[in-house]
C-alpha cells in the first residue's frame, strides 16, 4: 500500500514529465489487475465501480446506471485491491453527486481506508441534453463533483478530475484538481466497447480545447487524456504527439479489459492446436 504523501506523489509525477516520460495510470477492476499494473510500473491505478462491471463482462456504461451503490462498490473493491499492492498509489472513483452521503465525511473514510487520492466517477460530465440539464437543476450536477474535488484537496488527497467541456475544465482547475483528465467517452474496441464515438482526430481537437481551458487558469497543471478512440498505446502516442502539454494517459478498459480479452481468447484457442502424440 502506498505510504507517500500527496506532495511526494505529485513531485514524482512532475519529475517523470521533466524526464520526458509520460504519466501512465490504469483502472483496476480486480486485485489481479492492480498487481499487474504495479508489475508493469504504472504510476497509479483508480478503482471505479465500472471496473466491477467490465471485468464481469458488462459494459463500463453500467457504472453510470442505477445498478448498485457506486461509492459502496468502490470501498468494497478497495478491500480487494489495497492489500495486494506494495507501493502503488490507488485512487478511489468517488461519486460526488451521491445524495445519500455526506461527501466530506465519506472522503475521510476513503483516506482512512488507504486510498492515495480520488477521481470524480461516476461523472455527469458524460451526460448531455435534457438529462444533463435536469441533473444540474435538481442538485445532482457537475458542481457537486467540483465540490468533492475541492474537499479532497483540503484533505491532502491527490485529485484527478474527468472533464468533457471547457467550462468543466475551468471549474475543476479552479477547484484545485491536481491532474485534469479530458474524457473522450466510452472506450472503443473489444467485445463490449463503444461503436458510436469520436474519431481520433476529433479527440485531438477536443483535448486541445480542454487543455487550453485548464492552462488559462494554471499553465502548470498536469493534463492527461482518456477514453473513446484512445484505446491503444499507438492511439495515446498520437494524442501526446499532436497536443502539446498533454503529459500522459489514463486507461481503464484499455488497460485491463482489452488485453484480457485478447490474451485469454488467444490462449484458450491455442488448446485447439493440441494433437495427441
Amino acid at each position: 500500500m502506498n505510504t507517500k504523501s500527496r506532495t511526494e506523489l505529485l513531485a514524482r509525477l512532475r519529475q517523470k514529465v521533466a524526464d520526458g516520460r509520460p504519466i501512465i495510470g490504469g483502472g483496476a477492476g480486480t486485485g489481479l489487475s492492480a498487481k499487474c499494473a504495479e508489475a508493469a510500473g504504472l504510476d497509479f491505478v483508480v478503482i471505479y465501480n465500472s471496473g466491477r462491471y467490465r471485468m464481469a463482462g458488462r459494459s463500463s456504461m453500467a457504472g453510470l446506471m442505477p445498478y448498485g451503490d457506486a461509492n459502496a462498490i468502490v470501498m468494497e473493491m478497495g478491500t480487494e485491491v489495497l492489500p495486494v499492492t506494495d507501493q502503488l498509489p490507488v485512487m478511489a472513483g468517488v461519486c460526488g453527486t451521491d445524495p445519500f452521503r455526506d461527501i466530506p465525511r465519506f472522503l475521510d473514510q476513503v483516506r482512512a481506508a488507504g486510498f492515495a487520492g480520488v477521481q470524480n466517477y461516476p461523472t455527469v460530465c458524460l451526460f448531455d441534453g435534457m438529462i444533463r440539464a435536469n441533473l444540474e437543476e435538481t442538485g445532482l450536477g457537475f458542481y457537486r463533483e467540483v465540490e468533492m474535488i475541492a474537499a479532497a484537496r483540503e484533505r491532502e488527497l491527490v485529485t484527478l478530475a474527468y472533464v468533457h467541456s471547457e467550462d468543466e475544465a475551468t471549474a475543476m482547475t479552479e477547484a484545485g484538481a491536481d491532474i485534469l483528465v479530458p474524457h473522450m467517452g466510452l472506450t472503443t474496441s473489444g467485445m463490449i466497447g463503444a461503436q458510436t464515438a469520436l474519431t481520433l482526430d476529433d479527440s485531438v481537437d477536443l483535448v486541445t480545447r480542454l487543455r487550453d481551458a485548464v492552462f488559462a487558469v494554471d499553465p502548470d497543471r498536469l493534463v492527461i487524456c482518456h477514453g473513446g478512440p484512445i484505446a491503444t498505446p499507438a492511439d495515446a502516442a498520437h494524442i501526446l504527439a499532436k497536443v502539446d502539454g498533454i503529459v500522459g494517459f489514463l486507461g481503464a478498459s484499455s488497460m485491463e479489459r482489452l488485453p484480457t480479452e485478447v490474451a485469454m481468447v488467444n490462449h484458450m484457442r491455442s488448446y485447439h492446436d493440441i494433437r495427441p502424440s
